[in-house]
């Protein structure tokens, strides 16, 4: 059930407008929380309208208008696409079509067809993976690797921070090996100290790195986003060899 409390003399407030809903039979606090930070969202609400299927499309978005990564005719790879906000954001931006589908995305989690998007349904952490996404690209380079994966939190920072680092490890090392030279590599990240040592790698094999956090990232969240651009063309060094350029 969803309230909506009103102010002094009946006048309603800004703060007063949330929803707040009521603690349902089953239904934990923590969800009850999720649930009330969604239906208050101004980003869910905007994602609803413009026809993306996540308040994440807004972030890929922002970071486009902010650092121009996407150009018409470039070709992309999406690690950990689902639902598809990220993707779709893509594939309008670069004009990605059914005819011409210049996007691959992979996830292990099922997808609703995306015009313009090769879906795999697929564990990216599978051995196997790369050279599905190698081959359902047409063995052509990538212009730009994205990655918006993350494991499920456990609620321990640091341990959640060092899983996410294993997976931009994993993806930054497939960047290598598929991205075009002057291509571009993106990469979620938790905040926790390592994701120095990530910046570090990158800047060996990018002209460029830094951290971004778009403004549709919750200020509350540890998350923010490594970027890499100006793929030098070179992978002798990978992630994971314990070479960070310390």
């Amino acid at each position: 059930m969803v309230d909506k409390a009103l102010g002094t003399g009946g006048r309603k407030s800004e703060k007063d407008l949330k929803i707040r809903l009521k603690t349902a039979k089953g239904r934990k606090t923590g969800s009850t929380k999720w649930l009330e930070r969604q239906l208050n969202d101004p980003y869910v609400a905007k994602a609803r309208a413009a026809g993306y299927r996540s308040r994440a499309a807004f972030k890929i978005k922002e970071m486009d208008e902010r650092h121009h990564l996407f150009r018409p005719g470039m070709r992309i790879v999406d690690l950990g696409a689902a639902p598809g906000g990220w993707s779709q954001v893509a594939a309008r931006a670069i004009g990605s079509t059914d005819a011409n589908p210049l996007i691959v995305g992979i996830d292990y989690l099922e997808m609703d067809p995306i015009p313009g998007v090769k879906l795999l349904m697929k564990d990216f952490t599978d051995d196997d993976a790369p050279a599905m996404l190698i081959e359902a690209m047409g063995g052509k380079k990538a212009d730009l690797v994205m990655s918006d994966m993350a494991w499920p939190t456990t609620g321990h920072r640091p341990t959640d921070h060092l899983r996410i680092v294993q997976l931009i490890e994993i993806a930054a090392a497939f960047a290598l090996d598929v991205l075009a030279p002057g291509g571009v590599f993106i990469a979620k990240v938790f905040q926790g100290g390592t994701e120095h040592e990530l910046l570090h790698m990158l800047k060996r094999h990018f002209k460029t790195a830094h951290h971004a956090k778009p403004p549709s990232s919750r200020a509350d969240s540890a998350e923010a986003y490594l970027i890499a651009k100006g793929f030098k063309g070179s992978n002798d060094t990978v992630p994971g060899d314990g070479d960070y350029d310390r």
